[in-house]
């Protein structure tokens, strides 16, 4: 039989091993008193398990408001491993999130808990398609190799018609950008609806590729209800468009399958709305675990954040997160991750030396639109930062025979 197992940081004012088992049960068969019905034989079949406790440090006040209070004023911290038969969920992500990060929050015999990890058994892929394009494919549409995917976004979020979106795409077509993106706060606005958004953009960029043999990927923020995220995919298809942009959230993973079965383009994955999940250290879930149920879905670019950003999240967790994503899901499934948040040339070497990897789509906004020599100057400063990482030469070297670089180092050094 295969099961799911979740890994979770716990705090608790019970020894860990009862709240553990206090979880398992309410996750599954049990509830608080013995009902009718309720056998050992059908515990055996359908109970979660406790596979592993680790005892951590205590604290000696609650972190989380709501729990029991501790008999001798101390909260236990701890490591556990929960896991539950593939039988109690099917392959339904849906009922697997309420089973391992569902009423998990709301008991009393937790002062904190986080969902750290997910092993999902391989049966769910008879269901999930997983990532159609992922890293291999998006380098196939872009053409890009040896060097990170370089991308920008299109600033304004809000305000630009789809004239002047298309303008600023222009310019960055022109300065040789590999990849654009929509904000996420930009979906089919009055002032820029979708469609229309579309057809002049993939104009300048059909225009551009049939003129230079490059295609830049644009990703068109189609998030919405799940009709419309359907014709929005295939306005973009019309208008031979590379890819499309989901706000993860905000479509939900039913809303996400449900665009993987239709789609023929790489899904670029925003994760807006995922600091509430995880920004508490004893609350909610790691990146780990929820870009696994993303990836299962079926994204083939998701968000993760970069170093030294101007988010909370710190150079630890963003780094990761990138592994998280590169690495193998049932020995087969990788995505490419996305770092930005204050990206820019500089950060370059220092990217390459603590991830050791070249398969990332590197997002600089502020980063390339707001270099003092113009847009192309901005891109060939990220470009010229990457060839620098990969060589091992000096940054402050290698600007002294870029003019680009050295621009970009004086301005947002």
């Amino acid at each position: 039989m295969e099961y799911t197992k979740a890994t979770y940081y716990i705090e608790t004012p019970l020894q860990p091993e009862a709240a553990a088992a206090i979880l398992a049960g309410e996750q599954s068969s049990g509830t608080f008193v013995t009902v009718p019905g309720e056998t050992d034989e059908l515990k055996e079949q359908f109970g979660a398990r406790v596979v592993y406790v680790k005892p951590l440090n205590t604290a000696d006040l609650p972190f989380l408001s709501g729990a029991r209070e501790s008999n001798n004023k101390q909260y236990n911290r701890a490591i556990i491993i929960l896991s539950w038969p593939y039988q109690n969920t099917g392959s339904n992500i849906p009922v697997l999130l309420s089973t391992i990060a569902g009423g998990t929050y709301d008991l009393d015999a937790f002062s904190g808990i986080r969902l750290v990890d997910i092993d999902i058994p391989e049966a769910f892929t008879d269901k999930y398609l997983g990532p159609q394009f992922g890293i291999e494919g998006t380098r196939k549409l872009t053409n890009v190799y040896g060097r990170p995917i370089i991308g920008s976004i299109v600033k304004p979020c809000i305000g630009l018609k789809p004239e002047q979106t298309a303008e600023q795409v222009k310019l960055l077509a022109e300065g040789g950008v590999d990849f654009i993106k929509d904000d996420e706060l930009l979906g089919d606005h009055p002032n820029s609806p979708f469609d229309k958004r579309v057809e002049k953009v993939m104009e300048v960029i059909n225009r551009h590729a049939d003129k230079t043999g490059k295609k830049v990927m644009f990703a068109f923020n189609l998030s919405g209800d799940i009709d419309d995220m359907l014709h929005r995919h295939d306005v973009v298809v019309k208008h031979r468009g590379t890819a499309v942009m989901a706000n993860l959230l905000s479509i939900g993973f039913s809303g996400l399958a449900k665009l993987r079965k239709h789609a023929q383009l790489p899904i670029h994955g925003h994760r807006c709305g995922f600091g509430a999940l995880s920004r508490s250290e004893m609350l909610g879930m790691e990146f780990a675990a929820y870009q696994k149920l993303w990836k299962l879905v079926g994204i083939d670019q998701i968000h993760t954040n970069g170093i030294r950003n101007k988010f909370y999240e710190s150079d630890e967790s963003v780094i990761k997160s990138v592994k998280a994503c590169q690495e193998p899901m049932f020995g087969k499934w990788k995505v490419l991750p996305v770092m930005g948040a204050g990206a820019w040339a500089g950060l370059a070497p220092d990217t390459y030396k603590v991830i050791g990897d070249l398969d990332l789509l590197f997002l600089c906004g502020g980063g390339i639109l707001g270099h003092p020599g113009g847009i192309k100057a901005g891109v060939e400063s990220v470009k010229q930062a990457w060839e620098a990482a990969v060589k091992g030469i000096d940054l402050n070297e290698f600007a002294q025979h870029h003019i680009e670089l050295k621009q970009a180092i004086e301005f947002y050094g």
